[in-house]
């Protein structure tokens, strides 16, 4: 447990990717199974206890220790494991033994709600504060060290002297503690076979495409697709087995047993996710009312029916096609699938011939009045299908993003590295617009945002939240109403959930107006009559 608390520790306090990659590999080469196997489960974020919970741990802190302490504490600190990690009194056992890091795991795994809590707080009494921390990090599923999926695995490769994309090809048919795996990368064994299993395939991703890329793109080997406003998926027809999996490789086949039922074509196909109306592409906000509902009801799925882009075949269920170049695996495609069902539609695609003619195709797309296009996805015709961003592959051009002046009404801390500042802020806009008679009219909230910002500008902003507190409750601080926020939101639609009517999507801060007057921000009037009821 101490050498596992002292590799979280070290990953943790180290920016260098180098130095974290020699940490891990260090770490792997002496460590036994299945505590490394464990190791790399949490690192890639599998671990997921049912009764460990954060709830529990807060609950258990206020039992021993005073209310108001524990909150000023909490507001200090800014992070609730290393606060709770701090505080709480030690009552240690003459008779204790520390448990291996696998002997924590196999009892957090099988133990029963009501065996938790007991030997919870043993092992807090126990522990020293750092190990009390990497415990409740690791149980709680708050572990960040700064390494991406990604990132792991391009580490596993450098330690058994492999192509990451053979770990990314076989990560989804393996499960912790990964003992074939590491078998394989120390040459004690083959490559794990999945290709019996019905798994996720690792997709690839593009590129915003740059000013200057696009004064340089040989054009006539690229094409372009609409990219829809819907969910990146991934269906998988296997064995008589199917299931659908998000762009990061969460199955999500509960929420959309209505796509599964109809779609019977074998192999591994890419594509959109989206809502239908009528046999035609709906809005995403009907969409998102399908998104993280585990057992969808019946009149839902009836209500809602959901369908398919598909732009990409991997496999057509007899062979893989990767290797193969785009144009080759959309022609491919298109002879797949000559009869689609009705809730099924193949990607339109353009041959570019030159960068007017991309901005031709552009406005086209952002020019829909419906909004289900968000700009277009260019293509490499000769390119494979590589996992990851390979460059020059696949670019997106988006849509120029919507701005709106708000006023930040609310602000929390951050999480890991940005924990001890003010970082996540709520932002709204005027009920109706200011006049002399109502200098201050209500301000509703309208969005959340927590990027767009330097470090310095952090900073600032973080002196500003401290500065111009008004009001708290509980971690969240109310400010006064007057500083005013370019936000950057990519669409605005109608919501019944937020009292202004109205949710932003992807809502990020493009400027902080420091210059400009709270009064003269945006209202909520004419947000509506200009990004919505246009």
């Amino acid at each position: 447990m101490r050498d596992v608390s002292e590799l979280f520790d070290n990953l943790y306090f180290t920016s260098s990717n180098l130095a974290k990659s020699q940490f891990l590999r260090d770490y792997l080469s002496k460590t036994p199974d299945p505590e490394r196997g464990w190791v790399i489960a949490a690192l890639a974020g599998e671990l997921d206890f049912r009764f460990f919970k954060r709830a529990t741990i807060k609950t258990l802190i206020l039992e021993r220790v005073d209310t108001t302490l524990f909150a000023l504490s909490y507001d200090y600190v800014g992070e609730m494991s290393e606060t709770v990690a701090h505080l709480w009194p030690d009552n240690p056992d003459p008779d204790f033994v520390l448990p291996d890091f696998d002997e924590i795991i196999t009892f957090l795994h099988n133990a029963k709600r009501s065996e938790i809590e007991t030997q919870l707080i043993y092992w807090l009494d126990n522990l020293s504060p750092t190990l009390r921390w990497t415990l409740i990090k690791l149980g709680t599923g708050g572990l960040r060290v700064g390494l991406s999926a990604r990132r792991l695995k391009t580490i596993l490769a450098e330690y058994g002297q492999v192509d990451v994309s053979d770990i990314e090809n076989v990560w989804h048919g393996l499960s912790a503690p990964y003992t074939e795996l590491l078998a394989w990368l120390e040459g004690r064994a083959h490559k794990p076979d999945i290709s019996d299993k019905v798994v996720f395939h690792p997709v690839m991703l593009a590129h915003p495409l740059s000013a200057e890329e696009r004064a340089l793109l040989p054009y006539q080997h690229y094409c372009a697709e609409y990219k829809y406003d819907g969910i990146r998926v991934q269906i998988v027809v296997k064995n008589g087995e199917k299931a659908l999996f998000s762009r990061t490789g969460d199955d999500i086949s509960h929420s959309f047993p209505d796509v599964l039922s109809w779609f019977t074509t074998p192999g591994v196909y890419d594509g959109e996710l989206l809502a239908f109306v009528d046999g035609e592409i709906g809005a995403f906000n009907l969409l998102q009312q399908r998104l993280n509902k585990k057992k969808p009801s019946k009149k839902l799925q009836t209500t809602i029916p959901c369908g398919l882009m598909l732009y990409d075949v991997l496999h057509d269920g007899k062979q893989a096609v990767t290797h193969w170049t785009l144009r080759d695996r959309q022609t491919h495609l298109q002879s797949l699938f000559a009869k689609p069902p009705s809730l099924l539609k193949l990607s339109q695609v353009f041959l570019l011939q030159d960068e007017a003619h991309l901005q031709l195709l552009r406005e086209q797309a952002c020019s829909d009045p419906n909004g289900y296009i968000e700009g277009l996805m260019l293509k490499d015709m000769y390119s494979q299908y590589v996992p990851g961003r390979p460059k020059g592959g696949w670019y997106k051009y988006k849509r120029d993003a919507q701005l709106v002046d708000a006023v930040i009404m609310y602000a929390q801390r951050g999480h890991g590295k940005r924990s001890s500042f003010y970082s996540d802020f709520t932002f709204g806009l005027w009920e109706v617009p200011p006049s002399p008679a109502n200098p201050t009219p209500a301000l509703l909230p309208i969005g959340k945002a927590y990027s767009g910002f330097s470090d310095a500008e952090l900073k600032e902003l973080d002196k500003w939240v401290r500065r111009h507190t008004i009001g708290r409750f509980g971690p969240v601080k109310e400010v006064e109403k007057g500083l005013v926020f370019e936000v950057a939101f990519d669409a605005a639609q109608s919501s019944k959930r937020h009292k202004s009517g109205v949710a932003l999507r992807f809502p990020r801060i493009h400027r902080i107006r420091w210059d400009k007057p709270a009064h003269e921000a945006d209202d909520l009037k004419t947000f509506k009559a200009n990004f919505i009821d246009s």
